[in-house]
């Protein structure tokens, strides 16, 4: 998929004041300090389209981002910020869940999992609720010019199996990236062309 016009549309709290556009919306949350705001600018090829920050937890809102006038890029906030008050989680998670239960546009989520960790309690947990509540989801593992290629592979390994392990009988997809060396972007942005295809084929 070529990149050829990504903007920003808006941002809130609010599920009911998202675009009305009935374009396909792809969402991408992970823990905070993930890497997720460098992986959204990589893969549409413009460094400032969401800002980064050295403080974690900087998204707090749900940030709509149209790419090609064709779909949607939704950024949501990132999850388990011990800085963050209980008070303002707990309203993160509340419009996060609502967007994920009710928002009829979402065509898939993307986990974001930093490739250099063991598996969190965490992001498992929020993947068995995605699961549970069927809406479909892959796994980007982000950072990964950070370990060697097979210090990679050994902890993709690792995790996967984790999730046979426990509640899964099959394992999402998943896709290896890395910002600072756009790995994996091809990758991701073809997964969900071929979505996009499917959906305009249907309609």
């Amino acid at each position: 998929m070529k990149i050829i016009s990504a903007q920003f549309v808006m941002s809130n709290s609010d599920v009911a004041k998202c675009p009305k556009e009935p374009l396909p919306e792809y969402a991408f949350i992970g823990r905070s300090n993930v890497g997720k705001s460098s992986l959204i600018n990589m893969l549409v090829g413009q460094k400032g389209l969401a800002k980064t920050s050295g403080r974690p937890g900087k998204t707090q809102l749900i940030n709509h981002f149209k790419i090609n006038d064709q779909w949607f890029l939704v950024d949501l906030p990132g999850y388990g910020y011990a800085r963050v008050s209980k008070k303002d989680k707990k309203t993160f998670q509340q419009y996060i869940t609502q967007y994920f239960l009710k928002r009829q546009q979402l065509v898939s989520a993307f986990v974001l999992v930093d490739i250099r960790h063991e598996p969190q309690k965490i992001d498992l947990e929020f993947m068995e609720w995605l699961g549970s509540n069927e809406i479909p989801f892959g796994i980007i593992f982000t950072k990964a010019d950070k370990l060697k290629p097979a210090a990679v592979e050994r902890n993709v390994e690792v995790y996967l199996q984790q999730l046979l392990d426990t509640a899964w009988e099959e394992t999402p997809i998943h896709f290896v990236t890395s910002a600072a060396h756009r790995t994996g972007r091809d990758e991701v942005l073809g997964y969900i062309e071929t979505i996009n295809q499917e959906i305009t084929k249907r309609n």
